[in-house]
């Protein structure tokens, strides 16, 4: 069996995925690493996979402490910036200097550092990826937003994007391969010999949400959804099993790894329960990154919760359309409010309408009282959206992206 470590870089909706790889290809027999960062350790270990830490940089040193930054979209550019990539890489670096591997599972910001680091030792690696990046005609990025100019047009997009990327970060690329010790080659010239290589990208989503475009290379491939486990011995918060035992489902309300400034979390907490009392319904809040506080006598707020467990205990859920959260609302098939805000939400917004199993779509910046009690009301009473959605929930249930995973994990170690 193969020592394999896999990376993860960013928030929690970026790493929770990667420990349902983890636990399968570790019962498949595999030893398993999984290094992300340290506000993680306990949500890793706690499903029995061995603890990496590494840290992203000086200036993000903890991804949730944004209630206590001023200008939470600066800070995220900070850390998106060739600086800022570069104090990440050079930490996953540290901490994977003296861990043992046969293959390299990469998270897209650790590919940065990781790319180098699997040549340097002579090792594959693998993309492991949430949202579909790689040029196809089929859309546009999926960070690029809805919109579609058709098939030369979206092509064009994503040739732009992957270009601005590698001359974004070309410099970064070389610091991390002269430090390994190898000869320098510009980002654009390595991104075509791994296409020419086929080199293996596996996206965590199902085909049923988003099908594998036509035109993508082999060796890109769409496995369906890694749901992440439940922590050993995991029990619901007593106030919370009370709360839901009191009365009919409520309505899920969160926005994850969203950040926000505390003057602002305490607006949207103010607009999320005058929207529950409008629309007459039992409401559970997660704080999230973000800090959310609702407290009413129909309203309770909680901090994170398995999403397998709660969200088969609710009426619907309202959401910013991270991919994980999108995904875990269609596998318990309950409608959905789609609230997105930045990056890839717009996108994973559109599926969830595509697929008829959204109330509304409603940006976060255009938030309102009236227009979120109408979402609700709506994705609480619609027996079509939830036929819809529990017909997509049947079709993931048929799924085994972790499967397919492993599948790919054995063939390129086995060649070794």
């Amino acid at each position: 069996m193969a020592k394999v470590v896999i990376t993860a870089v960013g928030s929690r909706g970026d790493t929770a995925p990667l420990i349902a790889i983890g636990t399968r290809l570790q019962d498949a027999g595999h030893d398993v690493t999984l290094s992300a960062m340290t506000i993680f350790e306990d949500l890793i270990t706690g499903c029995g996979l061995r603890f990496v830490p590494h840290e992203v940089g000086t200036t993000t040193a903890d991804l949730s402490a944004f209630e206590e930054i001023e200008n939470p979209a600066k800070q995220l550019m900070e850390f998106m910036s060739p600086k800022g990539m570069r104090l990440a890489g050079e930490n996953l670096l540290i901490a994977l200097k003296d861990e043992p591997a046969d293959v390299l599972l990469l998270s897209p910001f650790a590919e940065l550092a990781g790319h180098p680091l699997a040549e340097a030792r002579g090792i594959p690696s693998i993309g492991i990826r949430l949202q579909p990046m790689s040029t196809t005609g089929a859309f546009p990025p999926a960070l690029m937003g809805t919109w579609s100019g058709g098939p030369a047009i979206n092509r064009m997009a994503g040739r732009f994007g992957a270009g601005v990327i590698d001359r974004v970060y070309n410099n970064t690329v070389a610091h991390f391969r002269a430090q390994l010790g190898l000869p320098k080659v510009s980002a654009r010239t390595l991104r075509r010999r791994r296409t020419e290589a086929g080199w293996p990208i596996l996206h965590g989503f199902s085909p049923t949400v988003v099908p594998r475009p036509d035109d993508w290379r082999p060796g890109i491939d769409v496995t369906g959804y890694w749901w992440p486990p439940r922590p050993l011995n995991w029990e619901p918060p007593a106030e919370l099993a009370r709360f839901l035992d009191a009365g009919p489902p409520p309505m899920y309300i969160g926005f994850g790894s969203l950040p926000m400034p505390k003057a602002e979390a305490e607006r949207v907490s103010a607009l999320v329960a005058l929207a529950l009392h409008k629309a007459g319904v039992r409401g559970i809040v997660q704080a999230g990154w973000a800090n959310l506080d609702v407290a009413t006598d129909d309203v309770i707020t909680i901090g994170e919760v398995p999403h397998d467990w709660l969200f088969d205990r609710v009426g619907a859920v309202a959401h910013a359309c991270g991919a994980g959260t999108t995904g875990a609302g269609l596998r318990a098939g309950v409608p959905a409010v789609a609230i997105p805000y930045a990056g890839d939400q717009a996108f994973w917004a559109r599926r969830l309408d595509m697929l008829g199993a959204s109330a509304a779509t409603v940006p976060f910046k255009k938030l309102t009282v009236d227009g979120l009690a109408a979402a609700i009301t709506t994705a609480m009473t619609d027996a079509d959206l939830r036929a819809n959605a529990k017909a997509v929930a049947a079709k993931l249930a048929e799924e085994d992206g972790p499967g397919q995973v492993l599948r790919v994990v054995d063939r390129v170690t086995s060649t070794r």
